[in-house]
């Protein structure tokens, strides 16, 4: 597998020895939880630090609202977290590659796959949220 970053070859991949080809797709799968887990985790420190700033701003809740969507922090933080999430939907993509090549090539049954796509990917309705 390339470094990071970038893509991943479907010929490249194709090229792998199966042993390789598994060891792509540990690699992969692990960076995904990894970047899955800091995504999330930095989601839920902005929310928690929007809520913060609301109850310690004065003022009626329209004024308080509006001065937490204001925020000039909140907005580079909301664009780092929407940076990340755009980060792991390109480390997704390459997970799912070396998936669909493990499946054609034969090398795993695709039953178990399927059963690791679903418990450790995020839900479909699941997206960054209000940033």
């Amino acid at each position: 597998m390339e470094s990071e970053g970038t893509m991943v070859s479907a010929e490249a991949l194709w090229k792998l020895s199966d042993v390789e080809l598994l060891a792509a797709y540990h690699r992969a799968r692990r960076d995904y939880v990894e970047k899955s887990f800091a995504r999330n985790t930095e989601r839920a420190r902005l929310e928690w630090l929007k809520a913060k700033a609301f109850v310690n701003a004065s003022g009626g809740i329209t004024e308080r609202r509006n001065a937490v969507e204001a925020s000039e922090e909140f907005g580079r933080k909301g664009q780092q977290l929407r940076e990340m999430t755009r980060d792991l939907d390109l480390l997704k993509a390459d997970v799912d590659l070396i998936a669909m090549i493990v499946r054609l090539r034969g090398v795993a049954p695709a039953d178990d796959i399927k059963a690791d796509d679903a418990s450790a990917g995020d839900e479909p309705g699941e997206g960054p949220g209000p940033a």
